[in-house]
C-alpha cells in the first residue's frame, strides 16, 4: 500500500488541502511560475480548441497581448470578418446555383407553389367585405341606402334627408321630427361602425 496515494490521502480526517489543490489544477505554463493553472487561454489561431492553463497573473497579461489576427493582412482580417457572417461556409448569389435548388432528379419541388403563388396574386382581388350587424343594416335601411355604401355616399344621402326633414325646412312644421331623430341616430350608428 502506498501511503502518499491520493486515495488514502482522501481518506483522512484532515485532508493535506495544499496537496489536494495541486493535484487537481495544472501548473502554471508561464516560464519560472509554479503556482496552479486555474485559468484557461486560447492558443490562437489554427489550433481552436487548444488552450494555455496560467494563473490569474499570467492569464490578464495574456490576454491584455492576445491578438487573433496576428499576422493576417488587412485583407485578410477583412476576409475572415465577411466569412464568419455565414459561419465560413460557401454562399452563392441569387439564381447562380440552379442545380442545387432543384432536387436530385433535377425536378424542382417548389415549381408547383410558385406557380400557385403566381395564379392567386395574377387574379383580381377584391376587398373581402365583413358582414354587415343588424344595427348597421337597420341604419342603411334608414337613409335608404344599399349595403355596399361607403363613405362620401353616406354623407350625400344624410345631408339631403336632413334638410327635407328639418323642421326649419318645413315652415316649422314638427310632424317630421321623429324621422329627423331616425336618420340622425342611423348616421351616428354608421360613424361609429367605421363606414365613413
Amino acid at each position: 500500500m502506498k501511503l502518499d496515494s491520493k486515495l488514502f490521502d482522501g481518506i483522512r480526517v484532515k485532508p493535506d488541502k495544499e496537496r489536494a489543490e495541486e493535484g487537481r489544477h495544472p501548473v502554471c505554463e508561464h516560464p519560472g511560475c509554479n503556482r496552479p493553472g486555474m485559468h484557461r487561454a486560447p492558443k490562437g489561431r489554427d489550433r481552436e480548441g487548444q488552450y494555455f492553463n496560467f494563473c490569474v497573473d499570467h492569464v490578464r497579461e495574456y490576454n491584455k497581448s492576445y491578438n487573433y489576427f496576428t499576422g493576417m493582412g488587412d485583407d485578410d482580417v477583412r476576409t475572415y470578418q465577411k466569412d464568419s457572417l455565414t459561419g465560413h461556409r460557401p454562399t452563392w448569389k441569387m439564381g447562380v446555383n440552379k442545380q442545387a435548388a432543384d432536387g436530385p432528379d433535377g425536378y424542382d419541388p417548389r415549381a408547383g407553389m410558385r406557380a400557385n403563388a403566381q395564379r392567386r396574386a395574377d387574379q383580381v382581388r377584391r376587398p373581402r367585405q365583413r358582414k354587415l350587424l343588424t344595427l348597421e343594416k337597420r341604419s342603411l335601411d334608414v337613409l335608404n341606402l344599399p349595403y355596399t355604401a361607403r363613405g362620401a355616399e353616406i354623407k350625400a344621402r344624410y345631408k339631403e334627408l336632413v334638410k327635407l326633414n328639418h323642421p326649419d325646412a318645413n315652415g316649422g312644421d314638427r310632424s317630421s321630427e321623429d324621422r329627423l331623430r331616425e336618420i340622425i341616430q342611423a348616421y351616428n350608428v354608421l360613424k361609429k361602425a367605421g363606414f365613413l
